[in-house]
């Protein structure tokens, strides 16, 4: 009677896991991001002159109401409109941990500046 018992609770419980699964994936299809979120779908570097590389990527985000796709800690995010529409760039957090950020002269983008001096600048289009 025992041994019924715990085969029927592993049943249930497998029906219940199965019943998740299939909601899960009927509200993200294939290729859809959940909200907040945001991926990097095209990266392209250009290392042709001296000392310099110009790095360009292209992010696909699915931002709640009020957000619009940005940069933090360096990685592709989903940060408040209002940032953007200021051009208040260094609000969202840009650079990494250990960097300084800076706003270029004409609000087009920040400057992220390593410990070491190393400077990555960044426009926003």
């Amino acid at each position: 009677m025992q041994l019924l018992r715990v085969a029927w609770a592993l049943a249930g419980a497998a029906i219940c896991c199965c019943l998740i699964l299939l909601f899960h994936s009927r509200l993200l299809k294939e290729g859809q991001l959940a909200a907040g979120t945001c991926e990097i779908v095209m990266l392209d570097r250009d290392s042709s002159q001296p000392r310099r590389t110009i790095a360009r990527q292209t992010a696909r985000c699915a931002c709640k109401k009020g957000q619009i796709a940005g940069t933090t800690r360096a990685m592709p995010a989903c940060v408040d409109a209002s940032i953007v529409r200021t051009k208040q760039w260094c609000e969202m957090v840009p650079c990494l941990d250990d960097e300084g950020c800076d706003l270029l002269i004409n609000k087009s983008g920040w400057t992220c500046t390593q410990p070491g001096g190393r400077v990555k600048t960044t426009t926003a289009l």
